[in-house]
């Protein structure tokens, strides 16, 4: 099974291997553990797999940290834990733990395949599908595949991106994967940073932190991708925009249940995964609250049930007019066995307020905005569909749809809009 292992499972590998970490030979003890936080309550240590056979674990460190790499200097887990060859880490190095899967055992997608929207008959309206608009070109990339691979490698109106989802903190996040002249291809590392994804680059196999595209360790350590608009919408939402848009396929390479959910009614829970987070969340939202946050110059969060509610948010960051929306229709991805299946969420956008030099104002209106100036209608991914600007489109913002755990975490300078 190529995929991660049932939480359970996930649970126990992590508590094994972090008690262990500092017996691994080759691999510098961690000092600081983050397992060691947990209370023996928090693990299930009464489980045979971690009461009879720990050595497993142990073993397995061992051969990844020997087993030999297409890059000399490779920083993937638990290389990372090399002091000498990686003297700088962005974040605390004993805190990136092991998943379940090795590097890549959650296959990122590197050749997509697509088919039009007008053509697809295996997605629910209702299902959550993350839309990219890159020039002139928008693609879908729906969340029941991404939840089985977690990354895409594409390149869009000549644009290499990196489609990334990251089903432990409920994040989609877009990048350009060009980096100081080179175009990176990126892999999952089989490890995770406070439960968010960490990507790595096959390029030089430095870690990078998927929640805000920053090299975390390795020899590109200090570097950042630039993260591109993305929205995660309805189905319907998509393809009433866009219908003869590319929406990636099910054609991927591999067999895989798409359609199915494997982490259960992880959203019902009332804090991230013990083992896989450690320390303490912002006090000033329970912690698998849902957030809208807004990736600016001076970072905004707002919660995304209070979005939903009133339709429309205008707030001013740094100087510029923001405007940020939510329509119903969308349902959770991590809610129910199927990724259809769960209980419907407001989708949201985040745009400039502003268009031909003009602020606008608006109000929501069933499933489209209204904008109280010249009247048009607009709907979610911020394209004018009628009225005086019919075919007008507002500057989109990155934001990430995610609980506050993960936000307040890479974010905590992060104010809170109501």
């Amino acid at each position: 099974m190529t995929h991660r292992w049932t939480l359970l499972a996930w649970l126990l590998l992590v508590a094994v291997a972090l008690s262990a970490c500092s017996a691994v030979s080759s691999v510098p003890a961690a000092a600081n553990n983050p397992a060691e936080e947990a209370s023996a309550a928090d693990r299930p240590s009464a489980h045979p797999a971690e009461r009879d056979y720990p050595d497993l674990i142990v073993r397995e460190l061992r051969r990844r940290a020997n087993e030999p790499r297409p890059v000399e200097r490779s920083a993937l887990p638990p290389r990372h834990l090399d002091v000498d060859t990686f003297p700088v880490s962005l974040v605390d190095r004993n805190r990136i733990v092991l998943g379940g899967p090795p590097p890549d055992g959650i296959a990122p997608i590197d050749d997509p395949n697509f088919e039009r929207a007008d053509t697809v008959d295996w997605l629910a309206a209702d299902e959550a599908v993350i839309a990219v608009g890159v020039g002139d070109t928008v693609r879908g990339y729906p969340v029941q595949i991404l939840i089985w691979h977690e990354i895409v490698n594409d390149t869009i109106d000549g644009v290499p991106v990196a489609v990334t989802y990251c089903p432990l903190c409920n994040s989609a996040v877009v990048f350009d994967r060009r980096h100081q002249g080179q175009t990176l291809d990126f892999g999952t590392s089989g490890s995770v940073y406070q439960s968010a994804l960490v990507m790595y680059d096959r390029q030089t196999e430095s870690l990078w932190t998927h929640f805000d595209g920053r090299a975390v360790v390795g020899d590109l350590v200090g570097g950042r991708l630039e993260q591109l608009p993305a929205s995660t919408v309805s189905w319907e939402q998509f393809r009433s925009a866009h219908p003869t848009a590319e929406v990636l396929s099910r054609d991927t390479g591999r067999s895989r249940p798409y359609g199915r959910n494997p982490y259960g009614a992880y959203d019902q829970r009332d804090a991230p995964l013990t083992g896989f987070f450690s320390g303490d969340v912002d006090a000033r939202e329970a912690a698998m609250e849902r957030v809208v946050g807004v990736t600016a110059a001076e970072p905004v969060a707002v919660r995304a049930a209070h979005l939903a509610e009133v339709g429309v948010i205008e707030t001013t960051v740094a100087g510029t007019p923001l405007t940020l929306w939510s329509v119903p229709g969308l349902a959770s991805s991590l809610n129910d066995d199927t990724v259809a299946g769960g209980d419907h969420i407001g989708a949201s956008g985040v745009f400039v307020a502003e268009h031909g030099g003009r602020t606008l104002s608006f109000t929501r209106d069933g499933q489209r905005f209204v904008d109280a100036q010249t009247g048009s209608t607009w709907n979610i991914l911020g394209e004018a569909v009628a009225g005086p600007l019919a075919g007008a489109t507002l500057e989109s913002i990155p934001h990430v749809d995610s609980f506050w755990f993960a936000w307040s975490t890479y974010q905590p300078e992060t104010t809170l809009v109501e």
